[in-house]
């Protein structure tokens, strides 16, 4: 069977999950992946076959969407010519991650495709929205991404075509972090921190005066590690941010998903605070608030007292408190591995392409496709030492 993944490349979460995704997805059949976006900052370790710069969020530097630079990296017409240019008759199943020139490609064909992934979940009514809801936001995260079938992960199983998150491997296996209340000294715990939507310099004013908690500070705009005072600074790297999430006393974040996800599964209290005017988080955070995590619209003033009160911290120690979500159970029992082959039973369901038998037990290894096309403009973010660049004819 020839699959075809699409996965969009705003931000690090849909490249992170993919990464986990895709050892399993090659075992059920051929997997070219088409990579849609210009702003993440992990490295790509995925066969990208196909690529574009496609529609791209960008964030203001004290937090919030900035939509004048969205609007103006917005490239309509270029998005119809690739969506045309797009072989998705090709292959056998189209797997779409919240991508949008897929969508339209397979709308223009007739071509049936799966959405997978956090956004597929609000197709169903069941997940939760925050109490005032935005329309336009509501109709986006809809119609965005159009699809036969929808297949969703969120922190709870609201609907059953919702699954639980993809959880790093590397997480998954760590058995150092504590789970009970303990008091650990100052000097070596501290809060790992990853807010995009604000630049580093603006969160330093607020963390410095935590000058008996250390804190970790992980942002695209470092690239290396330094400590200043109480903060460490760290680039973004998948395996640097898991140590510092599992040996941390808690999380501070923003409303992505695969993040928070990581954190329930840690057990680790959380302060939630969702990009502005960024529906999506907003939903987010919303479902967060119910298990337990405290959700804040702004960074204020007061914030160094919130963080304290939160987290139990005193200037003589530190009290480690368990957030109790209960999902940690529900997290484990649920394997990757298990994930991906029940959202396979339902994508095969749903696109008619049953007949096409998993391969799991063959004793072949389907090769890795090669790199070899490109839309749009290169993105220097993803690593092109082992691709043939070509632009599609």
């Amino acid at each position: 069977m020839k699959i075809l993944y699409s996965v969009q490349a705003t931000g690090n979460g849909h490249i992170s999950r993919a990464s986990e995704i895709l050892p399993f997805l090659k075992e059920y059949g051929e997997v070219d992946v088409f990579l849609s976006g210009s702003n993440a900052n992990l490295p790509v370790e995925l066969p990208v076959k196909y690529r574009s710069t496609g529609i791209s969020l960008f964030y203001k530097e004290a937090g919030g969407l900035d939509f004048w630079k969205i609007i103006k990296h917005l490239k309509p017409w270029q998005l119809m010519i690739q969506a045309f240019k797009l072989p998705v008759e090709e292959y056998d199943l189209i797997i779409n991650d919240f991508e949008c020139i897929t969508s339209v490609a397979c709308r223009l064909k007739k071509i049936p495709s799966v959405q997978i992934g956090h956004q597929a979940s609000f197709q169903y009514s069941e997940s939760p929205r925050p109490y005032s809801r935005n329309s336009i936001g509501e109709w986006v995260l809809r119609n965005y991404c159009h699809a036969t079938a929808h297949i969703g992960f969120h922190f709870q199983p609201y609907h059953p075509n919702i699954l639980p998150p993809i959880i790093k491997e590397s997480i998954r296996k760590t058995n150092n972090c504590t789970q009970s209340k303990v008091l650990i000294p100052n000097q070596t715990a501290h809060i790992t921190v990853y807010l995009p939507q604000y630049s580093y310099k603006e969160l330093v004013k607020y963390f410095r005066s935590l000058s008996f908690v250390k804190v970790h500070l992980f942002s695209a705009e470092i690239q290396k590690s330094f400590t200043e005072d109480n903060i460490t600074f760290y680039p973004l790297a998948k395996e640097t941010f898991s140590l510092s999430l599992c040996s941390s006393i808690g999380l501070i974040t923003a409303g992505g998903f695969e993040t928070p996800a990581e954190g329930l599964f840690l057990k680790k209290r959380m302060i939630i605070i969702p990009i502005k005017n960024q529906y999506e988080q907003e939903c987010n955070a919303a479902a967060l608030e119910k298990l337990g995590c405290l959700v804040l619209k702004e960074i204020r003033v007061d914030f160094g007292k919130t963080i304290c009160e939160f987290f139990g911290i005193k200037p003589h120690h530190i009290l480690l408190t368990e957030n109790a979500n209960g999902l940690n159970e529900y997290y484990s029992e649920w394997t990757n591995e298990r994930i991906i082959d029940e959202a396979m039973k339902i994508a095969l369901k749903y696109t008619n392409t049953s007949r096409k038998s998993k391969n799991r037990l063959n004793s072949h290894e389907i090769p890795e496709p090669a790199a070899t096309a490109v839309f749009g403009d290169t993105n220097t973010n993803f690593p092109l030492e082992s691709s043939a660049i070509n632009i599609i004819p």
